[in-house]
């Protein structure tokens, strides 16, 4: 039944070119013909390792991309998982081919797939490219050309090539933004959708403040990772810097990306329940900041007529608090016991940190520090994430012509805080929206024990089937780290499991007889179907394919303890026999050899003496081995009668919960599509009435708030008597200069008096030079007041037609 089902699934038409399925080979990945190309020898190698390279990627469906740097071409690779037997990994053959519409200037070095695998983008270390993977076809049999745009040229790619991109990621929460951070200290956000050049967003990470720091390595950011799908994590943006402390900026959204409806609620609620609520005055502070940036950004929350069952997600909106700046929490501290920890790493960690992993399990959000001697850290948030801003630190808004924000700037710095208040023990009024970091919970610090001559190029996967479970990609090959105690987790379940330290396992070694002879890997994949199963797939610089089956079932089960001690005393259960029925029985009876007889027995007759004897022995022999067998076979299954009566009763019943659900499923799949075709009826609709209302005339406005009145009486008092004493004192100024001009061209005409003129002429050019500083002066700050006056007019007139 279960390979019907793989088959099943995979009875499809290749719907690119309009080939069908069995015009296609089928063949192992590994033997696939497109790795067997010959690398490009002539790049120079060197390069490739100053970051990871990984030249694999895949959609999460049954699309597997294959960047071919000989070839400068990405194939696209059909994949078929458990075909023909549960553990083989197969892909069509011939693979399509997409080739870039443009000359790429660069070597690409990584590539990586959005959520929806309409774009991929392939960055190196002179340009950042975006690829279209949907095409038009060309005169070549199998390809396809595709569009591809270069993002963040006028900023990174330059001649100077000052700036380097440190990291590259797709937003988990968008399809056309992508996040980088950049050797500058800033962490930017591009919008595919609308410009290319220049970013949507940016943030000037200020970790130390200026001057307080004599380690260089504090202010140089490394890595980042997007959180998960919990709570505020899912805002959070955290950034790696190579002395190994970690950073938070929180909230950072893309301008137009989707969230569910229930979790945004949650965060809604929560600020509700205990920031308000909370007798702490920072504390409600902080909550009415994140209440009105909720509330702004997705502005369906205020409204009372939409539910959850009208909108099932949001989509968040452009806005920025108007006079404060998102704060750089961190860096974050190591709590044990209760006692913080003042030390941002311990001493075992050796060399500098050069990569950074944030892995959601269950209710723990794990965050993994690698570093360039080989060790990983792995540490737990012991708190929640929360918003914090920096009041007083306005951002820089850009406009467009309908007063609306198309991107915006800031800068973020540090807030000092009193770190020593942070416990573990405290209850949750004591730490709940007081602007403090989260504390981290060391669990592990593991020592991969690579040779000390290896590569310090070390990035880090997440199982996609097993979230505890952590892919390491070093130069000598790959490393399986699995987490077995998760505080959190284990609490929710009702486990109190003794802290555990996580097992590692070598899952692939390049390394041949010595360090120095170490192949790294080109690129890295972890698979995954639907049924469970797992599979990794590594690329060698010879673009080699190794496929490796991994154990999904067995990894996390605890190891076998002797608990005899525990035993003693206790009541042994009567049904700890699971048997149905006993082996003896199901052998059968015993093979009886019949007694040693007398050559004459034929005829000897059965009613004499020697005969009644030789009956009664059989007799005998047949009551002990048949007649017996049979009485115990009545009886055991009189026995075990109930035994399978209610197994069968159990599977039958969950067979009946099986098919509820199924039928469950069914219903809300149709549900689900008419909620959908509702939707966009109802978009349609309201397309309609917001053009109808577009020509509507702004006549019905209503009055302006007694705080308005205020506001605009006061711009009124600062346009009518602050600019009109700054215009009066520059005419002054220029009358005052007019004259010291005349009377510097009469003194001229005077030859009679050059000495008395020379030093006359020497005072007056000093006053001139003077006056004409205060007069720059002045006319800088009349031209500042003068944009902020528009800035404020501009705002009001935005509040007006808001109105």
């Amino acid at each position: 039944m279960l390979e019907n089902r793989r088959s099943m699934r995979y009875n499809f038409e290749e719907e690119d070119g309009g080939r069908q399925s069995e015009d296609v080979e089928w063949l192992p990945l590994q033997h696939h013909p497109v790795f067997s190309t010959p690398p490009d020898r002539d790049r120079d190698g060197d390069r490739a390792l100053t970051m990871p390279k990984n030249l694999l990627a895949c959609d999460g469906a049954s699309r597997l991309y294959f960047w071919d740097s000989y070839k400068t071409c990405l194939h696209r690779l059909s994949v078929r998982f458990g075909e023909p037997d549960p553990t083989s990994l197969l892909a069509a053959s011939p693979s399509k081919v997409l080739q870039a519409d443009v000359q790429l200037n660069s070597e690409v070095q990584r590539i990586s797939i959005n959520r929806n695998g309409s774009a991929l983008f392939l960055v190196g270390l002179d340009g950042l490219y975006v690829m279209y993977l949907y095409g038009r076809s060309s005169t070549k049999e199998n390809t396809i050309i595709c569009r591809t745009v270069l993002v963040g040229s006028e900023i990174y790619f330059d001649r100077n090539k000052s700036i380097r991109t440190l990291k590259v990621c797709w937003h988990p929460y968008s399809d056309t933004h992508l996040g980088i951070l950049s050797s500058d200290s800033v962490f930017r956000v591009f919008d595919l959708s609308s410009a290319l050049g220049q970013p949507e967003q940016e943030y000037y990470l200020q970790p130390v403040e200026p001057g307080s720091s004599h380690n260089a390595t504090a202010i140089c950011p490394v890595d980042f990772s997007f959180g998960g799908d919990h709570m505020w994590d899912r805002f959070s943006v955290f950034v790696l810097f190579s002395d190994g402390s970690v950073y938070i900026l929180c909230p950072v959204v893309p301008f137009g990306s989707v969230y569910k409806w229930e979790s945004v609620l949650e965060l809604y609620s929560d600020a509700h329940m205990f920031g308000l609520k909370s007798a702490n005055s920072k504390a409600v502070k902080n909550s009415n900041l994140a209440i009105s940036w909720l509330g702004a950004t997705f502005p369906e929350l205020t409204r009372k007529e939409v539910h959850a069952e009208n909108a099932a997600v949001l989509r968040a909106q452009p806005y920025a608090l108007f006079d404060a700046s998102i704060s750089l929490q961190g860096p974050l501290r190591k709590v044990s016991h209760g006692v913080e920890d003042d030390s941002v790493h311990p001493p075992v960690c050796e060399g500098r940190a050069v990569s950074f992993l944030y892995d959601l399990v269950s209710k723990d959000s794990i965050l993994v520090t690698a570093w360039s001697r080989g060790q990983l850290q792995i540490d737990a948030l012991a708190d929640e994430v929360q918003p914090v801003w920096k009041v007083g630190s306005p951002p820089r808004v850009c406009l467009d012509s309908t007063d609306s924000i198309v991107g915006l700037a800031m800068i973020c710095e540090s807030l000092s805080s009193d770190t020593s208040i942070l416990k573990l023990d405290l209850p949750p009024d004591h730490t709940l929206w007081l602007g403090h970091p989260p504390p981290l919970l060391r669990l592990a610090i593991v020592d991969l024990a690579l040779p000390r001559r290896s590569s310090s190029v070390l990035s880090m996967f997440v199982d996609p089937i097993i979230s505890e479970r952590i892919y390491c990609l070093h130069e000598g090959g790959v490393d399986s780290v699995v987490l077995h105690f998760l505080p959190f987790t284990n609490q929710t379940r009702g486990k109190e499991d003794m802290m555990r330290s996580p097992s590692v396992h070598p899952v692939l070694s390049t390394f041949q007889g010595e360090a120095s002879s170490a192949i790294p890997l080109s690129g890295f994949l972890a698979l995954s179907d639907s049924f469970g199963d797992s599979w990794i797939v590594g690329l060698t610089p010879s673009n080699e394919c190794i496929v490796v089956e991994m154990e999904t079932w067995n990894t996390l089960l605890p190891p076998i303890i002797d608990k005899v001690d525990k035993l003693i005393g206790a009541e042994v259960p009567k049904d700890t026999d699971s048997t149905i029925i006993s082996k003896e029985l199901l052998t059968g009876p015993r093979v009886v050899l019949f007694p040693p007889s007398s050559p004459h027995l034929r005829s000897v007759a059965a009613d004499s003496i020697e005969g009644r004897s030789t009956l009664h022995q059989y007799f005998k022999l047949f009551h002990e081995n048949y007649v017996e067998y049979a009485h115990k076979v009545y009886f055991e299954l009189q026995h075990h009668a109930p035994h399978v009566k209610k197994i069968l009763d159990d599977q039958h019943s969950r067979l009946c919960k099986a098919q509820k659900k199924i039928l469950e499923v069914e219903r809300k799949q149709e549900n689900i599509e008419d909620r959908v075709e509702h939707a966009v009826q109802f978009h349609g609709e309201l397309e309609e009435c917001l053009q109808s209302l577009r020509h509507l005339p702004a006549a019905h406005k209503r009055s302006l708030s007694k705080a308005e009145r205020e506001f605009k009486s006061e711009l009124d008092r600062f346009r009518g008597v602050e600019l009109d004493a700054l215009r009066s004192s520059i005419e002054a100024v220029n009358a005052r200069l007019k004259r010291y001009t005349h009377s510097l061209q009469a003194n001229r005409s005077n030859e009679e008096r050059q000495v008395s003129v020379r030093r006359i002429r020497h005072v007056e050019e000093n006053e001139m030079s003077l006056l004409k500083a205060s007069l720059e002066k002045l006319s800088v700050v009349n031209s500042e007041n003068a944009k902020k006056v528009k800035v404020v007019e501009s705002a009001l007139k935005g509040r007006e037609i808001g109105t």
